[in-house]
């Protein structure tokens, strides 16, 4: 150590390495695989590289003021306003520096909300301090955008300055119409409802965060990410046109926008996401003649990810959601509780979501340095990556007259719709895992608890003129927990699920491995696996089969016992009266010969493991 610096510099100790040298090593270990093996791909076309050199020059993205926390903002959701003014501040009590109020019929209720009247903003905010640093959101239906007005109201009625309160009216007319695939008036007229509604609140003292520009929307919708940003930029510059056309100074206009974007399980890509998305709003600012400076931008955690399966491994993409969205620079943050997809969130729930961000804020002060991935080669590639396809997509919306006649005309949906399919088909091959709910699944899990409430009521939306396809919010679990739901209806039918038998053959080092996948795989669609010990003789085992109950039979083994073993197994569960058999493992060349003895499906990774589930519960629902 050197008593002058004081540092100790580990990597001394150490011969320096190249790019060269690493290829070798890996090279010695794909044996003659090609390097593409370790390169993939996003939803985006992307390039993933196995490993990047450090991205030279690389400045820090300018995001959250240095050192400064992002606002723990807890979502407010209860049907009963004195219920959820009882949550939100034993939220605040407990931790919280901000509240999203999210009532009934808006993009982010998932079933849920506040009732939207004037009585149940009034008694949700009772007791809470608005001008006391506490950040307040509003996240409404287009129906019920009279709540703006009711706020502003209320906040007068305090006498309390608005320049002392951190708000965001969450006025988005575009999101609200993609999600639901229709409007009762062109964007000419929403455009000039829009800025008279920013600009009586700024004349009333609420200058900034007035209009939200959402990117769940499309990431709802199973959206890829520069999808999401390019609605983003499309949304943002469309509020900015409407206000500039209204007469408010640019330089004013964009304090009025802010930017809400999800954050999922994908750490780098979230991470480079909320990245790209400032550098693609300052080059916005460059091109209308203004200095960047940056965005607001909320984050929420992904609607999508949710599982009903094995919800308590939500908390865990959760905890990266969150990790990733904190370190790309969010202002804002909040986390949907692990059990939102079940049903109304209880008090553990709620208490686990607002935990999740105290410990990554107040223990592991994630907050404490600005843009730590910049100059991260994987991150500042993944970066630039994004912002070039997500600002291809923004100026093809651009040409199509901007955000809503982009969806009004089809331009945007289909490829969210292209995207979503593509995801849906990397899930149902697990290639894309979901964990308790395409993998490593259950069956005896104990049900979680959440709150039986009847839904707040959504005031009508008014005749449609303008009708096109809505971008529909989904969750990326539901069609294996279809088929678990299923099984469910089932086993109370008939107090049995439909099973499996595991057929095993030779001994436990040939089979513990196949067996293990087997299990996994038929019971994440709800079917139960049967064990069993290893079979050498073909009539031992059609009795063991028979003894199970089951209808179906996997057969598990190595390559190298199925030569000998599989074909007689086969033949002998055939004659056992085996409805359907499986074989763990592809069937290389013996194929044709297992198809003869009575083997009717291969299961192994990579395949189709939704569609073959699917099938078995066809054949299941036909008995």
């Amino acid at each position: 150590m050197s008593s002058a610096t004081n540092e100790l510099s580990l990597a001394d100790d150490f011969p320096p390495a190249d790019q060269d040298q690493w290829r070798k090593l890996v090279d010695g270990v794909l044996k003659g695989a090609p390097f593409e093996k370790l390169v993939s791909k996003t939803h985006d076309g992307v390039t993933i590289q196995p490993i990047y050199p450090r991205a030279k020059g690389a400045a820090p993205v300018a995001g959250r003021a240095p050192a400064a926390p992002w606002a723990i903002t807890q979502r407010i959701d209860h049907p009963d306003a004195r219920e959820a003014n009882k949550q939100a501040l034993h939220d605040l009590e407990n931790g919280a520096t901000g509240l999203t109020l999210v009532f009934a019929g808006s993009v982010g209720a998932r079933g849920f909300g506040l009732p939207p009247t004037k009585d149940a903003l009034e008694t949700v905010l009772d007791g809470v301090h608005l001008d006391a640093g506490i950040a307040i959101e509003l996240q409404f239906a287009p129906q019920s955008c009279d709540l703006v007005s009711h706020l502003a109201d209320l906040i007068k009625s305090r006498g309390t300055d608005p320049a002392a309160c951190q708000l965001r009216f969450g006025i988005d007319p575009l999101g609200a119409r993609a999600v639901q695939g229709s409007s009762a008036s062109d964007w000419a007229e929403i455009a000039s409802g829009v800025a008279q509604v920013a600009t009586g609140l700024a004349a009333l003292g609420f200058k900034a965060n007035l209009l939200a520009a959402d990117g769940r929307v499309i990431h709802d919708a199973g959206g890829s990410e520069a999808q999401e940003l390019a609605f983003v930029l499309a949304s943002a510059t469309a509020y900015l046109r409407a206000l500039d056309a209204a007469g408010v100074p640019l330089d004013q206009a964009r304090s009025m926008i802010y930017a809400r974007l999800s954050s999922d399980a994908d750490q780098f890509l979230t991470l480079a996401k909320f990245r790209a998305l400032r550098l693609l709003w300052a080059r916005v600012e460059e091109s209308c003649g203004l200095a960047p400076k940056p965005l607001f931008v909320a984050a929420e955690t992904a609607w999508r990810m949710l599982t009903q399966r094995d919800p308590s491994v939500n908390m865990l993409r959760a905890t990266v959601a969150t990790f990733s969205a904190a370190l790309g620079g969010a202002n804002s943050l909040v986390v949907l509780p692990h059990t939102l997809a079940l049903g109304l969130p209880d008090a553990f729930a709620r208490r686990v979501a607002r935990n999740t961000q105290l410990i990554l804020l107040e223990e592991s002060n994630l907050d404490k340095v600005a843009d730590p991935a910049a100059g991260a080669g994987g991150i500042e590639a993944l970066t630039q990556e994004l912002c070039a396809s997500a600002w291809a997509q923004f100026q093809e919306i651009e040409k199509a007259g901007g955000a809503f006649s982009a969806l009004a005309a089809g331009l945007i949906q289909p490829k969210v719709a292209a995207t979503r399919a593509a995801r849906d088909k990397a899930i149902g091959k697990r290639r894309d895992v979901l964990t308790g709910a395409s993998e490593f699944p259950n069956l005896h899990e104990a049900p979680a608890t959440v709150l039986k409430l009847t839904p707040a009521a959504v005031p009508p939306s008014g005749e449609a003129k303008i009708s096109f396809e809505p971008l529909t919010p989904v969750r990326l679990a539901t069609p294996f927990e279809t088929l678990r739901d299923k099984s469910d209806a089932v086993l109370a039918a008939k107090a049995a699920r439909p099973k499996v038998f595991l057929a095993n053959l030779g001994t436990p080092a040939d089979f513990t491995a196949r067996a293990t996948f087997a299990k996994s795989f038929f019971e994440t669609g709800g079917i139960e696996a049967i064990d069993s010990e290893g079979f050498t003789d073909p009539a031992a085992l059609a009795a063991a089969f028979k003894a199970s109950g089951a209808a179906f039979a996997c057969l598990c083994s190595s390559d190298k016992a199925y030569p000998a073993h599989a074909a007689p197994a086969a033949e002998a569960l055939h004659q056992a009266g085996c409805k359907r058999i499986y074989l763990a493992g592809r069937p290389g060349e013996l194929e044709a010969s297992l198809r003869e003895a009575g083997v009717q499906e291969f299961i192994f990774a990579g395949g189709d493991a939704l569609a073959l589930l699917t099938n078995a519960w066809t054949e299941i629902e036909a008995a």
